[in-house]
């Protein structure tokens, strides 16, 4: 089922639910723990999806970062919390690159998190400066030419491993990839001039390409995203392969009751159907996913075999 036909579902999947969701109300504030730095499209979602639903739940909704080792951090605090509703991990795509890429990794991303939602899915984009190559070819012979650095929010992440495949792909063996500790702090610096390019989702970085600072070299979707519609897609730009649509979603530890789930799940399933966070998520360059947690669960399964035979193949390591 398409993510637009699960959205036109949603009044049937509420109704399906409401006897079980409403058995479950925290009891103290939810906390959000996000596994980057605060200040990116992963935080801003989550913020706008806790003030959708904190009135509905009688509890505020806090955003808890807890940046650091690609994401793990976050990932070993929530698996291993008390399944009670109260601490839901704020989740994308490092969740199941991480254990092929370290190698090792304190939790089971099918194992430890019962998936709640998955909220969105967002293409990549790699930018540069205002001031920087006009088009790809144009970056492709300045990176040729003289050392070239690019960013990613952080060792493990999607951009990461989309930024591997395009060096590789394009042949840049000396385009060096510094990571952050989000997408927020890999911005910063490429306005300041300190990195040369960014591969990171498109929502983090839409404003900034309408404003001008950023200059949207490709995006990695099936298709032209309506966000940047001017924007070629990487089979445009002659780069077949390149295809990668990330994830964001919310999980609760493995452990957690079912009504709880629930509750969960309708709530943010009816944030996602508001024309306000809908209009938001088109605007950002995200397409709104939603529906039951089987959604998640089918997007993660599939995901652990995908990226690690990418972490393989492209040999992606940890800088």
């Amino acid at each position: 089922m398409t993510s637009r036909r699960l959205l036109l579902a949603l009044p049937a999947l509420l109704a399906a639910h409401a006897g079980q969701a409403q058995a479950w109300a925290p009891t103290r504030p939810i906390r959000f723990v996000l596994p980057l730095a605060s200040g990116g499209s992963l935080d801003a979602l989550a913020r706008l999806i806790g003030a959708k639903i904190s009135p509905a739940l009688g509890q505020p909704v806090v955003v808890e970062p807890r940046p650091g080792a690609g994401g793990n951090l976050a990932f070993e605090h929530v698996a291993r919390a008390a399944p009670d509703g109260h601490t839901i991990l704020v989740g994308w795509d490092s969740l199941v690159i991480n254990p092929a890429l370290y190698g090792r990794v304190p939790y089971d991303p099918m194992r430890d998190f019962a998936p709640v939602i998955q909220t969105i899915a967002a293409p990549q984009t790699l930018v540069v400066r205002a001031d920087g190559p006009r088009d790809l070819p144009a970056l492709l012979a300045a990176a040729r030419s003289a050392p070239l650095s690019w960013a990613s929010p952080g060792n493990g992440s999607i951009g990461h491993l989309t930024g591997e495949l395009f060096r590789g792909a394009a042949g840049l063996r000396d385009f060096e990839h510094v990571p952050y500790r989000g997408a927020a702090p890999a911005v910063t610096d490429l306005l300041a001039g300190v990195v040369s390019a960014l591969w990171v989702s498109l929502p983090a970085v839409t404003e900034h390409v309408r404003d001008g600072r950023f200059r949207a070299l490709l995006v990695t979707g099936e298709a032209r995203s309506p966000a940047l519609p001017a924007v070629p897609t990487a089979r445009e730009a002659g780069f077949a392969d390149l295809v990668v649509v990330s994830w964001q979603g919310l999980l609760a530890p493995a452990a957690t009751p079912g009504a709880i789930l629930s509750r969960l799940n309708a709530e943010v399933n009816a944030a996602l159907a508001t024309p306000e966070l809908r209009s938001w998520l088109a605007a950002q360059g995200s397409e709104p996913v939603g529906g039951p947690p089987e959604v998640l669960r089918a997007q993660l399964r599939g995901d652990l075999p995908r990226w690690a035979e990418v972490v393989r193949s492209s040999g992606a390591k940890l800088d």
